[in-house]
């Protein structure tokens, strides 16, 4: 068994080798078949993507529905394979990815003490989006951690090339959130990341009550720190990234969490509706329910 896991992770480790050299443009090509089959094939990514775009955009007709579920399969296969790539391209190949620099640089000159957080969604290319956001000074990041050790080293180490911290979704994370936000140092958090536990919200989400983080409102607390909601549009054939940014108000701040957090969703939801077919629809967003709600993912 072991020997197996083994045998696993080194064909993993292959794997994102041989992506992260490939010339862009081949690698979201190969995204694109990679995602294609997803959708053709009777996969748990695909039914839940049809569920949510039928949950969230009841008026667009079926066509609509379709070809938004193909692009967004074929979107999310490519924040895979381009990961690689990324994360070995270094700091002067990525500044050229960007079609136009964020505006959310203006906000570097910003008074001691005052943090900066990006908020980046589930859209677009969060690794871009990340990894640039830390060549534009101090910076620290949620991160997930992977499941298999060896893999999760690696993507660590990659993810802070260009300079960031990566904070764990626990007790620690939240501490290195807190000594980074102290410091008036760049905050990047995944607004709609699920939450565990208390740790979340129902607010409504397209129309829908979704369990919503309140890390940001948490971290928020009694501050004045800007926020910026971004997203870094993916262009075709491999030429870049196009951002898109909102600078949030005062509503994210809200004492109270259940207010902040119909906020935030609101701001998440008005850049989704930018790029649709960029949008990860693949998991559970609407899941727990809210108490007496049935199950949206059921099968029936």
């Amino acid at each position: 068994m072991a020997e197996r896991r083994q045998l696993r992770d080194r064909l993993i480790g292959v794997i994102l080798r041989v992506l992260g050299r490939l010339p862009l443009r081949v690698n979201h090509a190969l995204g694109g078949v990679l995602g294609t089959l997803v959708w053709l094939l009777p996969t748990r990514s695909a039914r839940l993507t049809r569920i949510n775009l039928a949950l969230c955009f009841p008026d667009k007709d079926a066509a609509w529905h379709r070809r938004t579920a193909r692009r967004s399969l074929q979107a999310m296969a490519r924040s895979l394979t381009e990961s690689p790539w990324l994360w070995r391209a270094g700091p002067e190949r990525l500044a050229g990815l960007a079609e136009a620099p964020p505006c959310y640089a203006r906000l570097q000159s910003r008074e001691p003490g005052r943090a900066l957080f990006l908020a980046t969604p589930h859209l677009g290319s969060w690794e871009f989006a990340g990894l640039h956001a830390a060549m534009h000074g101090p910076m620290a990041s949620l991160y997930s951690p992977l499941p298999t050790p060896e893999i999760d080293r690696w993507v660590r180490k990659a993810r802070s090339a260009t300079g960031a911290k990566l904070a764990p979704a626990d007790r620690s994370g939240l501490r290195i959130l807190q000594k980074a936000r102290d410091a008036g140092e760049i905050i990047g958090v995944l607004p709609d990341q699920s939450p565990k536990g208390a740790s979340g919200v129902h607010a409504p989400f397209f129309g829908r009550r979704a369990l919503t983080m309140t890390l940001l409102p948490r971290l928020l607390r009694g501050r004045d720190d800007p926020v910026v909601f971004l997203f870094a549009e993916r262009l075709p054939r491999g030429r870049g990234f196009r951002y898109h940014e909102i600078e949030a108000g005062p509503e994210v701040r809200d004492p109270d969490f259940v207010r902040a957090a119909a906020a935030v969703n609101r701001i998440v939801e008005d850049l989704v509706r930018r790029c649709p077919e960029q949008y990860n629809w693949a998991y559970k967003r609407f899941h727990p329910p809210p108490p007496g709600h049935p199950p949206v993912y059921a099968r029936r």
